[in-house]
């Protein structure tokens, strides 16, 4: 069986050469023609009843022109190309290959080789344009009409209204016209811009605002709403949503501008509106150069690289020129997933995978010795809080003893750049992981002090990452997709947000602007009410809050705060390079005080002392730690100094 299939394949694969084949050598005869047509058509326009008093000429400008454009077609593929997906570049290979053969004829009247008006090869070549072309653009129409009728007939064709009038529109409206098999029509625009209004765009009229939406759904019988604006912020979607559901049609929309790295927008890209969207910002102005400058032609190291930022890193470390990347995360799964992933989107890439923990020394000294990295992003860390504060000794010995372990490696073996991740939860840590976290920091700034001059060692500091292991998006949309409640701690708990493409490009921009020690904020935008968020996904599921589900209110857990921030009292912001980046005024401990304090804590850590474990760390933050806060997190403040008194 597996030979006879192999037999039909190759069999099908044949006659379609050769059918393919005859349509080339049709195209080919039918432009061949055209040109011959045009030469003798050109000489009645330019000496109407006295052509034939070039009988000689006639005769050797058709054989010159015959033999020439033979060639010409030939050589430049015309009758390769597509005339069903006719495009400018097609027919600008058109209009160079009659121009070509043009300047030939010019040439051979010029010199008297043939005897004809030298304006007869011009009024020959603007012929064989308008008929060659003409040829080509008649095609692409009928088969454009035919593919809608035929979509038409089926019934399963929809009618689009795009809102959203700019590139990223026209873009996915001409995309649609080309490609009747996606079953979607555009039938216009809607776009808040004055002067787009009442105009036409690929024969698409803009028939109004936003704000008109859910009128022109029923004026134009609209099957589905597609947002084709990737630019705009997420309050632009949410509002197109919200009319979308108000009019009750489908609603749809294409990546926004992290996603489309390539600049390219397509039929494929069409998907359900996420939360994402809605939380849409500027998008971020990455300095390539610079980044370049510190990335290209070096050995990274990323440690977590199977974690949701190390992979984003990964990804987006990628697009650069890197001599290697080095993959080190201790998950088997999440190493292998991301190590396929770089083999089959950047085969080019050099790459290692490496299985191993920043807890274990031995790991990272053969890794040093054996791969000499230039550059380390640091994200392997233990990250949820409520799992954090009941293992307590396990944020300590993966978050501040594999810092420090890398760290040290990092000095002994040299590296040009080590960028630590941090998070929001390490200002005024009320839980375990944000003390292990500001610790960790805290271990950077003392590793700089000992840098050599063109080392620099930093922390980039962010929120809460969208998608991400963990997050609470996740959680919500499986209990919503199980029918709710959706479970919210608090009615005012807060949270600042990024997407996973947005924060790993800022760690790579702050890695570009590093200075020895510094501690990078950034800009995060507005917090977001996670009640808000909440409902915000039950909108997008098609559901209505009190009605489809409810929201259940379950009280803070142990180490969390109400209000996240992002810098201390004391530390404030200086400008950086990058106006999406702040520099925060950090504040260190001694040295010696820090590695004495820190091996106690260690030793505490290994021998399961949480009582002891906790007060060390709380005499350690130098920052109006576990307790003392500004009052809005009087919650988790008093459940910390309950568990360290």
């Amino acid at each position: 069986m597996g030979y006879l299939t192999l037999a039909s394949r190759r069999l099908l694969g044949t006659r379609a050469l050769l059918l393919e084949g005859r349509r080339s050598m049709l195209k080919y005869c039918i432009d061949l023609g055209m040109w011959m047509l045009a030469v003798p058509l050109a000489f009645i326009l330019r000496l109407e009843s006295h052509w034939l008093t070039f009988p000689d000429g006639l005769a050797l400008l058709v054989a010159a022109s015959m033999v020439l454009n033979a060639i010409l077609i030939y050589w430049t593929g015309l009758y390769r190309r597509s005339w069903h997906r006719l495009g400018l570049r097609d027919l600008l290979a058109l209009g160079v290959g009659i121009a070509a053969a043009v300047a030939v004829l010019e040439l051979l009247t010029l010199i008297g080789l043939i005897r004809a008006p030298r304006s007869v090869p011009f009024i020959a070549g603007m012929l064989a344009l308008l008929s060659m072309g003409g040829a080509r653009v008649s095609a692409r129409l009928l088969f454009e009409k035919s593919g809608r009728l035929a979509v038409a007939r089926s019934g399963r064709s929809k009618n689009v209204l795009i809102a959203g009038a700019g590139d990223a529109g026209v873009m996915i409206a001409r995309e649609m016209m080309r490609n009747f098999e996606a079953n979607r029509f555009p039938i216009g625009f809607l776009d808040d811009a004055p002067y787009k209004q009442n105009q036409r765009l690929l024969g698409l009229e803009v028939l109004g605002p936003i704000t008109s939406l859910p009128e022109v759904v029923l004026q134009h019988d609209v099957d589905e709403v597609l947002i084709a604006m990737p630019s705009q912020d997420g309050d632009v979607v949410r509002r197109v949503v919200e009319l979308a559901r108000v009019a009750r049609v489908e609603h749809r929309t294409i990546p926004g501008m992290y996603e489309l790295l390539s600049g390219k927008v397509s039929i494929s890209q069409i998907r359900e509106v996420d939360y994402e969207d809605l939380l849409r910002r500027e998008p971020v102005r990455l300095e390539m150069d610079r980044i370049a400058s510190y990335v290209d032609d070096q050995v990274i190291l990323v440690t977590g690289a199977g974690g949701s930022i190390g992979s984003e890193l990964v990804r987006q470390l990628a697009r650069f020129e890197p001599f290697e990347i080095v993959l080190l995360e201790r998950s088997e799964a999440h190493l292998y997933a991301i190590d396929i992933e770089i083999r089959d989107r950047y085969p080019e890439i050099r790459r290692t995978a490496v299985a191993g923990d920043v807890g274990d020394p031995d790991t990272l000294e053969d890794v040093f010795s054996r791969y000499h990295p230039d550059v380390v992003f640091h994200a392997a860390a233990y990250k949820h809080v409520p799992l954090m504060e009941r293992h307590p000794w396990q944020a300590v010995l993966n978050n501040v003893g594999g810092t420090r372990n890398l760290a040290a490696f990092a000095l002994e073996y040299a590296v040009g750049r080590f960028v630590n991740i941090s998070t929001d939860k390490a200002v005024n840590p009320t839980s375990m992981m944000g003390a292990s976290k500001r610790l960790a920091e805290m271990v950077v700034c003392a590793a700089s002090k000992r840098a050599d001059p063109l080392q620099s060692f930093v922390s980039v500091r962010f929120g809460n990452v969208l998608g991400s292991n963990g997050s609470v998006v996740p959680l919500f949309k499986k209990q919503i997709k199980q029918g709710g409640p959706v479970t919210v701690t608090h009615p005012e708990m807060t949270r600042y947000f990024m997407t996973i493409p947005e924060a790993s490009q800022l760690v790579l921009q702050a890695g570009s602007t590093a200075e020895n020690g510094d501690v990078y904020v950034l800009d995060m935008g507005e917090p977001v009410k996670i009640v808000d968020l909440a409902k915000d996904l039950i909108m997008l599921s098609g559901l209505r809050l009190g009605e489809d589900i409810d929201i259940a209110f379950t009280g803070t857990r142990p180490g969390e705060k109400l209000f996240e921030e992002i810098l201390t009292e004391e530390e404030g912001t200086a400008a950086s390079s990058h106006e999406k980046i702040f520099v925060a005024k950090n504040r260190s401990i001694p040295e010696a005080e820090l590695d004495e304090a820190l091996e106690r804590l260690f030793a505490a850590a290994r021998r399961r002392d949480e009582a002891e474990l906790r007060r060390l760390v709380a005499e350690l933050i130098p920052t109006n730690c576990f307790g003392e806060g500004d009052g809005r997190n009087g919650a988790a403040s008093h459940h910390w100094a309950a568990r360290v008194n």
